[in-house]
Protein backbone atom coordinates (compact mmCIF):
# COMPACT_ATOMS: atom_id res chain seq x y z
CA UNK A 1 0.00 0.00 0.00
CA UNK A 2 2.53 2.46 0.90
CA UNK A 3 4.46 1.76 -2.24
CA UNK A 4 1.31 2.38 -4.34
CA UNK A 5 0.79 5.37 -2.51
CA UNK A 6 4.39 6.71 -3.23
CA UNK A 7 4.17 5.66 -6.81
CA UNK A 8 1.09 7.74 -7.27
CA UNK A 9 2.49 10.64 -5.51
CA UNK A 10 5.63 10.57 -7.35
CA UNK A 11 3.89 10.63 -10.74
CA UNK A 12 1.35 13.49 -10.22
CA UNK A 13 3.95 15.61 -9.14
CA UNK A 14 5.98 14.85 -12.09
CA UNK A 15 3.37 15.52 -14.53
CA UNK A 16 2.29 19.19 -12.94
CA UNK A 17 5.18 20.60 -14.40
CA UNK A 18 4.58 22.50 -17.61
CA UNK A 19 6.86 22.84 -20.37
CA UNK A 20 6.92 25.33 -23.42
CA UNK A 21 6.76 24.67 -26.97
CA UNK A 22 9.51 26.25 -29.50
CA UNK A 23 7.02 28.45 -31.07
CA UNK A 24 6.03 30.04 -27.92
CA UNK A 25 9.43 30.75 -26.97
CA UNK A 26 10.33 31.89 -30.77
CA UNK A 27 7.34 34.17 -29.42
CA UNK A 28 8.04 35.63 -26.56
CA UNK A 29 12.34 35.90 -27.36
CA UNK A 30 10.87 37.74 -30.65
CA UNK A 31 8.76 40.46 -28.63
CA UNK A 32 11.25 41.25 -25.53
CA UNK A 33 13.85 41.33 -28.32
CA UNK A 34 11.51 44.19 -30.14
CA UNK A 35 10.88 45.83 -26.89
CA UNK A 36 7.58 46.80 -28.51
CA UNK A 37 4.80 45.02 -26.99
CA UNK A 38 1.56 46.13 -24.91
CA UNK A 39 0.42 44.39 -21.92
CA UNK A 40 -3.70 43.80 -21.15
CA UNK A 41 -4.72 43.28 -17.53
CA UNK A 42 -7.71 41.01 -16.72
CA UNK A 43 -6.45 41.33 -13.15
CA UNK A 44 -5.84 43.23 -10.30
CA UNK A 45 -4.25 42.26 -7.24
CA UNK A 46 -4.31 44.61 -4.46
CA UNK A 47 -2.06 44.22 -1.24
CA UNK A 48 -4.91 43.35 0.79
CA UNK A 49 -4.98 45.72 3.96
CA UNK A 50 -7.18 46.02 6.82
CA UNK A 51 -8.65 49.32 5.29
CA UNK A 52 -9.56 47.09 1.98
CA UNK A 53 -10.45 44.22 4.02
CA UNK A 54 -12.87 46.62 5.85
CA UNK A 55 -14.89 47.62 2.40
CA UNK A 56 -15.55 43.63 1.56
CA UNK A 57 -16.75 43.29 4.48
CA UNK A 58 -19.03 46.23 4.10
CA UNK A 59 -19.82 45.11 0.46
CA UNK A 60 -18.19 47.55 -1.35
CA UNK A 61 -16.66 45.00 -3.93
CA UNK A 62 -19.21 43.27 -6.80
CA UNK A 63 -20.09 39.24 -6.99
CA UNK A 64 -16.46 37.64 -7.49
CA UNK A 65 -13.80 40.08 -6.39
CA UNK A 66 -12.31 40.66 -3.02
CA UNK A 67 -10.29 42.96 -1.16
CA UNK A 68 -6.78 41.01 -2.64
CA UNK A 69 -8.72 40.06 -6.30
CA UNK A 70 -9.96 42.57 -8.34
CA UNK A 71 -11.39 41.67 -12.15
CA UNK A 72 -10.27 44.31 -14.42
CA UNK A 73 -12.32 42.81 -17.51
CA UNK A 74 -14.49 45.45 -19.59
CA UNK A 75 -11.73 47.93 -18.09
CA UNK A 76 -9.57 50.10 -20.40
CA UNK A 77 -6.35 49.19 -18.84
CA UNK A 78 -2.39 48.87 -20.62
CA UNK A 79 1.04 49.06 -20.29
CA UNK A 80 2.74 49.51 -23.21
CA UNK A 81 6.36 49.06 -24.28
CA UNK A 82 7.59 50.85 -27.55
CA UNK A 83 11.69 50.72 -27.49
CA UNK A 84 12.69 53.76 -24.93
CA UNK A 85 9.05 55.02 -24.19
CA UNK A 86 6.60 53.46 -21.20
CA UNK A 87 3.16 54.40 -20.67
CA UNK A 88 0.92 52.67 -18.46
CA UNK A 89 -3.48 53.40 -17.95
CA UNK A 90 -3.75 51.43 -15.10
CA UNK A 91 -6.38 51.69 -12.53
CA UNK A 92 -5.35 51.64 -8.57
CA UNK A 93 -6.85 49.61 -6.09
CA UNK A 94 -5.51 50.08 -2.24
CA UNK A 95 -3.83 52.23 -0.02
CA UNK A 96 -2.59 55.34 -1.04
CA UNK A 97 -0.19 57.06 1.52
CA UNK A 98 -0.30 60.45 0.54
CA UNK A 99 -1.86 62.19 -2.34
CA UNK A 100 -1.04 61.91 -5.76
CA UNK A 101 -3.31 64.48 -6.91
CA UNK A 102 -5.01 67.07 -6.09
CA UNK A 103 -8.64 66.27 -4.61
CA UNK A 104 -7.71 62.98 -5.41
CA UNK A 105 -8.25 63.46 -9.51
CA UNK A 106 -4.80 60.92 -10.48
CA UNK A 107 -5.65 58.03 -8.45
CA UNK A 108 -4.82 55.46 -11.80
CA UNK A 109 -1.40 54.70 -12.53
CA UNK A 110 -0.75 56.67 -15.26
CA UNK A 111 3.00 57.67 -16.88
CA UNK A 112 4.04 58.27 -20.12
CA UNK A 113 7.99 58.97 -20.56
CA UNK A 114 11.28 56.97 -21.10
CA UNK A 115 12.33 54.36 -18.80
CA UNK A 116 15.29 54.26 -16.33
CA UNK A 117 17.60 51.44 -15.74
CA UNK A 118 16.02 49.15 -17.77
CA UNK A 119 17.12 45.46 -17.79
CA UNK A 120 16.28 42.38 -19.28
CA UNK A 121 16.43 39.12 -17.17
CA UNK A 122 15.74 35.69 -19.16
CA UNK A 123 15.00 32.99 -16.73
CA UNK A 124 15.95 29.04 -16.94
CA UNK A 125 12.13 28.39 -17.84
CA UNK A 126 12.58 30.81 -20.78
CA UNK A 127 10.54 33.23 -19.17
CA UNK A 128 11.56 36.85 -18.98
CA UNK A 129 11.54 39.30 -15.84
CA UNK A 130 11.94 42.61 -17.26
CA UNK A 131 12.78 45.54 -14.85
CA UNK A 132 12.54 49.72 -14.71
CA UNK A 133 11.73 52.96 -13.18
CA UNK A 134 9.03 54.95 -14.53
CA UNK A 135 7.92 58.55 -13.29
CA UNK A 136 4.27 60.01 -13.51
CA UNK A 137 3.87 63.72 -13.09
CA UNK A 138 3.92 63.41 -9.21
CA UNK A 139 5.21 59.77 -8.12
CA UNK A 140 8.13 57.04 -9.10
CA UNK A 141 7.15 53.49 -9.37
CA UNK A 142 9.74 50.53 -9.68
CA UNK A 143 7.85 48.05 -12.59
CA UNK A 144 9.15 44.27 -12.79
CA UNK A 145 7.23 42.77 -15.81
CA UNK A 146 7.18 39.18 -15.46
CA UNK A 147 6.20 37.66 -18.78
CA UNK A 148 5.75 33.68 -20.14
CA UNK A 149 6.10 31.86 -23.09
CA UNK A 150 2.27 30.99 -23.40
CA UNK A 151 1.60 34.89 -23.26
CA UNK A 152 0.47 35.65 -19.63
CA UNK A 153 2.05 38.65 -18.00
CA UNK A 154 2.40 39.69 -14.12
CA UNK A 155 2.87 43.45 -13.55
CA UNK A 156 4.65 44.24 -10.08
CA UNK A 157 4.71 48.21 -9.29
CA UNK A 158 6.01 50.11 -6.34
CA UNK A 159 5.06 53.75 -5.98
CA UNK A 160 6.48 55.84 -3.47
CA UNK A 161 3.19 57.06 -2.23
CA UNK A 162 1.14 54.28 -2.79
CA UNK A 163 1.15 50.33 -1.51
CA UNK A 164 2.01 47.40 -3.97
CA UNK A 165 -0.10 46.16 -6.67
CA UNK A 166 -0.22 43.31 -9.12
CA UNK A 167 -1.98 42.53 -12.55
CA UNK A 168 -2.01 39.73 -14.64
CA UNK A 169 -3.02 39.36 -18.25
CA UNK A 170 -1.48 38.98 -21.38
CA UNK A 171 1.22 40.72 -23.07
CA UNK A 172 0.95 40.96 -27.24
CA UNK A 173 2.63 42.91 -29.76
CA UNK A 174 1.39 46.58 -30.30
CA UNK A 175 0.39 45.61 -33.78
CA UNK A 176 -2.06 43.46 -32.48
Amino acid sequence: MIILLSFGLFFNCSSSKTTATAAQIAALDQLVNSQSFVIESDWALPQSTGSLMALQNAGFFVAGDSASRISLIGNPNELKLNNDVVSSKLPYFGEVQSTTGYNGSNSSISFEGEMKDYRVIKNDNSSYTIVFDARSHSENFDVTIHLYPNLRSEIILKGAKRFPIRYTGFVSSISE
